[in-house]
Parts: structure tokens; C-alpha cells; sequence
């Protein structure tokens, strides 16, 4: 579902909280007004979190890129916030293509804006250059 679109369907649907460690077991439904009601949760942090899951589900994306001359070929990213669901897809592809060179610090920017999001890509590990590895 795109992020703005008017969702008006009657939905009703079960889902774990992750927010915390209690894992709140939530119940979500929706009239045919468009109007959500969500009960389980024991705070606030359950509501917000099964509102957005419904209405924009976003998740961190964790991959690998391709890194020449580094001590292990393929070097783990993440995106610095979560991305909506619904781009997960169009990001890995571009990640695929995406080929950086040893040395990396963690937290270097590999890929910033990714899909015009303001999002950016980072590094999650150090990774020197393979001749310096040993």
C-alpha cells in the first residue's frame, strides 16, 4: 500500500507487539469508516506501534555490499532508519549493484538518500584493506 493512500476496508487482524519485552498480543480492527481500534496493548508504545504496522510499516533493512580489496568480500550494511516496507524490494536491488573499496569504518556512508528517502546506508563493521588484515 502506498504511504498516503485512504485505506477504508473493514480489517480486523492480529499481530505481537516488539516495541518491548513483554510482546503484547494486539488485536486490530478497522470500520468502514477508516476508523483503527487497538486493544492488548499494556502502553502507549503497543498503540503507536500496531497503527503504524497497519497504516506504514517500515523496517531497518540489514544486507551485505561487495567490497574490493577488503579482508572479507562482502562488507554488512544497515540503513540508519527504517525504511517503509513497500521500497524493501528496490533498495536490495541497488544494494546488489553497490561495490565500495577497503578501508571502511563503521558508520561510513555507503549509499546516502537511498531512493530518495533521506535515508542513508552505513556500514556496520570496520573492514580494512586485505593485505593489512593480518
Amino acid at each position: 500500500m502506498a504511504i498516503g493512500t485512504q485505506v477504508s476496508q473493514e480489517l480486523e487482524r492480529k499481530m505481537t507487539c516488539i516495541t518491548c519485552p513483554t510482546g503484547c498480543q494486539l488485536e486490530v480492527t478497522r470500520n468502514a469508516d477508516g476508523e483503527l481500534s487497538i486493544t492488548g496493548a499494556q502502553c502507549r508504545r503497543g498503540e503507536v506501534y500496531a497503527r503504524n504496522e497497519i497504516l506504514d510499516p517500515r523496517r531497518v533493512l540489514t544486507t551485505t555490499v561487495r567490497i574490493r580489496n577488503g579482508s572479507l568480500p562482502l562488507l554488512p550494511v544497515r540503513t540508519t532508519e527504517a525504511v517503509p516496507k513497500e521500497l524493501l524490494a528496490d533498495a536490495m536491488r541497488i544494494l546488489a549493484k553497490v561495490e565500495v573499496t577497503a578501508p571502511v569504518r563503521t558508520g561510513d556512508v555507503i549509499l546516502p538518500n537511498i531512493l530518495d528517502t533521506g535515508i542513508d546506508v552505513t556500514a556496520s563493521r570496520d573492514m580494512k584493506r586485505a593485505e593489512d588484515a593480518f
